[in-house]
């Protein structure tokens, strides 16, 4: 299962799975594009590996990896409590 966690001024959407057995979480990041259809990137917590990174330009890789920094120890969190809109009784 995939939990939302954030949509960006230009659609965007970053989610997250709930916290595996060995403490890891995947955060996948997604933005429509009209050309291409998708562009996508995978980031595994708490260890910040990403793959998979398809149509995302360097600085827009740059702009990701500074969200998910900045905001993994929430990531974290609610992928232990269903998701943010579980943790916030939604």
């Amino acid at each position: 299962m995939m939990y939302p966690f954030l949509t960006l001024d230009d659609d965007t959407e970053i989610v997250h799975s709930e916290m595996w057995p060995d403490g890891s979480v995947k955060v996948y990041v997604e933005t429509p594009d009209e050309k291409d259809g998708f562009h996508d990137a995978t980031c595994y917590l708490p260890e910040h590996r990403w793959t998979d990174i398809h149509g995302y330009t360097g600085e827009q890789m740059e702009r990701f990896k500074e969200i998910i920094r900045n905001n993994a120890h929430l990531i974290m969190e609610f992928s232990q409590r269903g998701g943010v809109l579980s943790a916030a009784n939604f």
